[in-house]
C-alpha cells in the first residue's frame, strides 16, 4: 500500500538524525572473550571514524548464531535506507510464503480455430510473473512455442499477438522510483509476462560531423519502443558518456550523452517500458523468423476493446523453482526479479500485486518476532528511498531464516566474498574471502552489506552493515565495510 506523502518524509528524518560518529555500545561482560570483544568493538569504531565517512549515519549489528549474543551494536534502532540488502526481506518472505519448488506458469493459447494449418484468431499469451523467461536463470519460452505450432500444423496465424497480463497487476515503477532509472535495466518493470529481463538493446553510431546527433538502431524485435535523440556527436577523442533515462516531459525513452566522431559504435541496455507488449512483440518477430506467417500485429490486450480470451492451450511452460529463481535476486541483484517474487508474499493463491505483498510481509515479519515499525517497505528491490529499516530487523530475519548446512536457497545463493556475484572482487586476500556470504546494497551515499561470516574460531556470525549520508566516496565506505567484515572472520577462539 502507498504511504501517506508525510509517512516517509519522516521516516527520512529519522534516519538522516542517526548519530554520525558514534561509538559502539559496549556489551556487557559476561565471558572469558570480553577482551577479545572490547578490541572488536574499538576497532569498529576506529574503521567508522575515518575522513570520507566519519560524518555517515552508521548502523552496525552483529550477533553470534550459537549463543545469539550481540558482539557488536551501533545505532541497532535507528531506521536506515537498506538498498539492495532489502532483497534478503524479499527472499525471505516469498520463499516462506510459497515454498521453495514454487514454478511460475507463462500458457500461449488459441483464440479461434485452426483450419487447414491457419490459426484463424489471435494467439493469446497470458502469465503469472514469471520473471525468467529467455534471461538469466530461466528457460526458454520462443522455442517451446514455436514446436507447439508446428506439431499443429499451424504455419499461419490470420490474428495478433496479443499479450493477455490481467493475473498480475499492470506493470509499473515501485513508490518513488527516480525517473533516471527507469530507462535502464535496474529499473525494469515487472509484470505478468516478461522476457529478456524487460530489456532490449539501442546502438548508438555517431554522425559524421561534429554537434549532429547520433544514430540510433533499436533490436528489430523492439520496433514500437519510441526513441527520444538528446545524445550528440562530440569532437573525436572526447569521452563517451551515453544514458538512457525516461524523461517526464517525454512519450517515450531518451538517449542522452556525447558519442565521439569517428568512434565505434556504443550498445546501451535499456529497459522496454511496456512488458507486456514487449513480450507479444518478440514472440511475434522469433515467429516471423522461423517462417510462421502472422498477419496481425503485435498488441497488450489493454489496448482492445473488446480483448481476446485464451482459448485452446497450445504449449504451457513452467520456470525453475523459486530455489533457483532466488540466485538473481540476492547473487546478481536484479531488480525486475526482486519485484516479481515480492509479490509471492501474498501466498500460492493470493493476489500478485505490490500492495497485497508488502502488507503479507509486514504480517510475516510480525509474526518471526520482527515489529512492524522496524521496517517499511515500499518495493522488493530496494530501489525505492522510502524503503527504510533498522539494523537489528535485519540481523533478526538473517537469524531466522539460518541454516547451519548452509544450503537453503538463500543462504546458497548469496554472494560469496571473492569468489562470486556482486562480492567476486572484494574481501580477496583477507580472512573473510570464501567465508563471508551476503548481500550488498548500493545508491548514491548509500552502501550496506548484510549476511554471514564464520569466525577463526568457527562461531558463525549474523551482520547487518548500513552506511547513509556519508560525505566523501562510495569507495572508501565499502572499503571500510569489508574491513569490518574481514575483521569479524579473524576472531579467534
Amino acid at each position: 500500500m502507498r504511504s501517506s506523502p508525510r509517512g516517509p518524509l519522516v521516516a527520512l528524518l529519522v534516519a538522516g538524525l542517526a548519530p554520525a560518529c558514534a561509538k559502539v555500545t559496549p556489551v556487557a561482560p559476561t565471558t572469558g572473550r570480553d577482551a577479545t570483544l572490547a578490541q572488536l568493538q574499538q576497532a569498529v569504531s576506529t574503521l567508522i571514524d575515518q575522513p570520507g565517512h566519519r560524518h555517515a549515519s552508521w548502523g552496525i549489528v552483529v550477533e553470534s548464531l550459537t549463543t545469539g549474543r550481540r558482539l557488536v551494536a551501533l545505532n541497532p534502532d535507528a531506521r536506515f535506507v537498506p538498498a539492495s540488502t532489502l532483497k534478503v526481506i524479499t527472499a525471505a518472505v516469498a520463499l516462506a510464503a510459497v515454498g521453495p519448488d514454487y514454478r511460475f506458469r507463462t500458457t500461449a493459447s488459441a483464440a479461434g480455430p485452426v483450419v487447414d494449418g491457419t490459426l484463424r484468431g489471435d494467439l493469446v499469451l497470458e502469465g503469472d510473473g514469471d520473471p525468467s523467461l529467455e534471461g538469466r536463470g530461466g528457460v526458454k519460452f520462443v522455442a517451446p512455442l514455436i514446436a507447439a505450432l508446428r506439431a499443429r500444423g499451424i504455419l499461419r496465424i490470420d490474428g495478433r499477438i496479443v499479450g493477455h497480463d490481467d493475473r498480475v497487476e499492470e506493470p509499473r515503477p515501485g513508490l518513488a522510483w527516480s525517473w533516471d532509472d527507469l530507462g535502464t535495466a535496474s529499473g525494469a518493470l515487472a509484470g505478468a509476462l516478461n522476457i529478456r529481463e524487460n530489456t532490449t538493446r539501442v546502438t548508438v553510431r555517431p554522425a559524421s560531423t561534429e554537434g549532429s546527433p547520433p544514430r540510433l538502431v533499436l533490436e528489430p524485435e523492439a520496433a514500437g519502443l519510441l526513441l527520444v535523440n538528446r545524445a550528440v556527436t562530440a569532437p573525436a577523442g572526447s569521452p563517451r558518456t551515453l544514458w538512457a533515462e525516461r524523461h517526464p516531459v517525454d512519450a517515450g525513452l531518451t538517449i542522452a550523452g556525447d558519442i565521439a566522431a569517428g568512434a565505434p559504435a556504443a550498445v546501451l541496455t535499456v529497459a522496454v517500458g511496456n512488458p507486456t507488449l514487449a513480450f507479444a512483440q518478440v514472440i511475434r518477430a522469433a515467429l516471423i523468423g522461423e517462417g510462421i506467417q502472422v498477419r496481425g500485429a503485435a498488441a497488450d490486450v489493454d489496448d482492445l476493446v473488446p480483448g481476446p480470451m485464451p482459448g485452446e492451450p497450445l504449449v504451457s511452460v513452467e520456470s525453475p523453482p523459486l530455489s533457483e529463481l532466488i540466485r538473481p535476486v540476492v547473487k546478481d541483484s536484479v531488480n525486475m526479479y526482486a519485484e516479481a517474487i515480492l509479490r509471492l508474499a501474498t501466498g500460492a493463491d493470493g493476489p500478485r500485486a505490490t500492495g497485497p505483498a508488502i502488507e503479507a510481509a509486514r504480517a510475516r515479519l510480525e509474526a518471526w518476532g520482527v515489529a512492524p515499525d522496524t521496517v517499511w517497505m515500499a518495493d522488493g528491490s530496494g530501489l525505492s528511498r522510502h524503503n527504510q529499516l533498522t539494523p537489528a530487523a535485519l540481523a533478526a530475519v538473517l537469524a531466522r531464516v539460518y541454516d547451519p548446512s548452509g544450503w537453503s536457497p538463500l543462504m546458497a545463493g548469496l554472494p560469496v566474498a571473492g569468489v562470486d556475484g556482486s562480492l567476486e572482487a572484494r574481501m580477496t586476500g583477507t580472512a573473510a574471502s570464501g567465508n563471508a556470504r551476503a548481500k550488498t546494497g548500493s545508491m548514491t551515499h548509500v552502501r550496506t552489506l548484510a549476511g554471514y561470516v564464520t569466525t577463526a574460531g568457527g562461531e558463525p556470525l549474523a551482520f547487518a552493515i548500513l552506511a547513509n549520508h556519508f560525505e566523501g566516496s562510495g569507495v572508501d565506505v565499502t572499503s571500510t565495510i569489508d574491513r569490518i567484515v574481514a575483521r569479524l572472520a579473524s576472531i579467534g577462539p
